[in-house]
């Protein structure tokens, strides 16, 4: 083989590695490139993630189905669990989206791009507000349990849930409002997905989304511990006394409490969950993070919607009844919605 055969097949070598490794083959110089990595990580990223997606939707769906059919569970606190379920739903299908870019390239388009950005941001919001919700639901109960009736109705738990979509929506759609305005504008190179937020509105974005709610989520129940721990003192005396007339109250207390621990084990792992995605925007610390990190960091922030129904699983026996009354499809039958799960 001559030296300029060698040098033709060497350059169409490097040419095939090259368009192999762009997003956009066709596009050449234009298109961005992918991000490398050993086949065996690839797959098993991609197997690990799709799994986490199709639980995340399918136990969430079974919660949703669950609340919405079951008409004994149309209660003010199991209306803001369905709505903490629609989000992590959501998520779930989302998830879908970011498994796409593990390799760096988005597929869509720069419309896509954008709503699929918007959408995370209302959705995290959501689920955020509602943990809030949550919180102050269980502030009530425990700490106000005579004015608790008058003071949580159904419909003011609707018509605070609406408010934090909507207000959830609205805030998002001001804050993004330059990259929906022009989609794509950011971007250095096609296949690539960037939104960028100015630095006055991203502190604002993660006061209200993050920093605000916690506080009042922590404060909220700190102050729910305290006093359920002096209820439960109050309670085992007030049973030692008087052991037949108390029982009716104690047993209603007790479910109160077991509500509160169980809401109170969402909200640490949802804490728990999405600290770390939080503190690395609040910081700005993020650029410092491998790719191995950072993809553990995002996993970490949509896994908390897969816990969710795990725990509800674990508290909640009316969740355990009404998979297996979805599952036998006896949910199908007549009158269904009438069973007692309770």
């Amino acid at each position: 083989m001559t030296s300029s055969a060698a040098s033709c097949l060497l350059f169409l070598r490097m040419k095939t590695f090259e368009e192999a490794e762009l997003c956009f083959p066709q596009l050449l110089n234009s298109s961005c490139r992918k991000i490398t990595r050993p086949h065996s990580v690839s797959m098993l990223t991609y197997i690990l993630l799709s799994s986490i997606s199709l639980l995340t939707v399918t136990l969430n769906l079974l919660v949703i189905i669950s609340i919405s059919h079951v008409r004994q569970l149309h209660t003010s606190t199991n209306l803001l669990l369905l709505s903490l379920s629609i989000s992590d739903f959501l998520v779930g299908f989302l998830m879908l989206f970011q498994i796409m870019l593990i390799d760096g390239c988005w597929l869509f388009g720069d419309l896509m791009c954008i709503l699929y950005n918007v959408l995370n941001y209302i959705i995290t919001s959501a689920s955020v507000g509602t943990m809030v919700l949550i919180s102050v639901d269980r502030y009530v109960a425990i700490c106000e349990p005579l004015q608790y009736p008058n003071k949580v109705t159904q419909k003011r738990v609707q018509v605070c849930v609406c408010l934090c979509w909507i207000g959830s929506a609205f805030i998002h759609s001001l804050l993004l409002k330059n990259n929906l305005e022009q989609p794509g504008r950011y971007n250095s190179c096609f296949g690539e997905c960037v939104v960028v937020i100015n630095y006055i509105a991203g502190f604002a974005d993660i006061f209200l989304s993050f920093l605000g709610p916690v506080t009042v989520i922590i404060v909220l129940y700190m102050r729910v511990f305290v006093v359920a721990v002096s209820q439960a003192r109050a309670m085992r005396s007030h049973v030692a006394a008087l052991p037949l007339k108390s029982s009716v109250t104690v047993t209603a207390k007790r479910s109160e409490m077991k509500a509160a621990r169980a809401l109170g084990v969402v909200i640490v792992v949802f804490l728990l969950c999405l600290c770390p995605y939080f503190c690395l925007l609040l910081t700005g610390q993020d650029t410092l993070l491998n790719a191995s990190s950072a993809a553990f960091v995002i996993c970490l922030f949509y896994f908390n919607s897969c816990l969710n129904p795990v725990i509800y699983a674990f508290f909640y026996p009316w969740f355990r009844k009404s998979i297996k009354l979805i599952v036998t499809l006896k949910i199908l039958q007549p009158g269904s919605c009438q069973t007692n799960v309770l």
